[in-house]
């Protein structure tokens, strides 16, 4: 009687649990920029992130070798809004294979671009800004709820890149696609709304004065309060804030350079008399 030859399952699409789709996005979250290189950005990091999910995919070498090289391309956009990009690239391998090889690497190239807009606007500008002014602000006035608030926002987001993988794997492309026209607008919207917060926070949180005063015969007129004030409050604020906007868009100002010369004018200023502490 022959012996039966022991057979290897094979994989088909379809067949990832829970923890190992979690367990993909986790590595990626973990390496999104940490493999980052100039010629393809993320790529590499979306590589290793998915290298143990995908060789279940596809158990054949010559596949599996085909689906990383496919994946090693240019890669780049926000890391948070990545995840719902690769969550909806994975389940579409899960259900296609390696056909689905050209469409996975078209949604990528489509959607990073729009995907980094909102990313960036959101998460890299406007929430840091609003979480970092109050939390900047309640340690100035010796309060630790401020700390405390930006950590329990960073365990929020933290959850939100997880949902947002499961939203992308879930739906698929059909969200995905059926949101590309109304990217533009919500971007726009959402860069109003942080400009708004910015020009709010030059005016509550820069402090500039002068305590300068226009002395003739008996008018005695302060510059800040008499003059400046009417123009436009906060205006000095403002015209420090225009200032370092500009000096940062220069190739041969960085921020450092920016500080100290922030720095020097702040002792310059407090030694000519032209600058000083605002009475309260």
């Amino acid at each position: 009687m022959s012996k039966e030859k022991k057979q290897t399952p094979v994989n088909t699409p379809g067949v990832l649990t829970r923890k190992e789709r979690h367990s993909a996005i986790l590595r990626y979250m973990t390496m999104g920029v940490n493999n980052f290189n100039y010629e393809t950005q993320q790529g590499p990091s979306v590589v290793w992130a998915f290298s143990k999910v995908l060789r279940k995919i596809y158990p054949k070498d010559d596949e599996y070798v085909e689906a990383l090289d496919n994946h090693f391309k240019y890669f780049n956009t926000t890391t948070a809004m990545a995840n719902i990009i690769l969550g909806a690239t994975l389940a579409m391998e899960e259900k296609d294979g390696i056909k689905s090889k050209d469409a996975v690497q078209s949604l990528k190239t489509s959607l990073m671009g729009p995907f980094a807009g909102i990313g960036d606007t959101i998460i890299w500008v406007l929430f840091p800004t609003i979480m970092g002014s109050i939390a900047g602000y309640m340690a100035v006035q010796g309060n630790p709820t401020g700390a405390i608030a930006w950590i329990l926002f960073d365990m929020l987001l933290f959850w939100a890149r997880i949902k947002l993988f499961d939203l992308g794997y879930n739906s698929g492309v059909k969200l995905i696609t059926s949101l590309g026209e109304r990217l533009s607008i919500f971007t726009e919207a959402t860069s109003v709304m942080g400009l708004t917060v910015v020009g709010t926070l030059i005016a509550t949180v820069v402090k500039v004065y002068t305590p300068l005063t226009f002395m003739t015969g008996k008018v005695k007129l302060a510059i800040q309060s008499g003059i400046l004030d009417k123009i436009m409050p906060a205006l000095l604020p403002a015209l420090v804030a225009y200032m370092v906007y500009t000096l940062l868009g220069k190739k041969s100002w960085t921020p450092t350079k920016v500080i100290l010369l922030i720095v020097v004018i702040s002792l310059v200023g407090a030694f000519t008399g032209l600058l000083g502490v605002q009475p309260q």
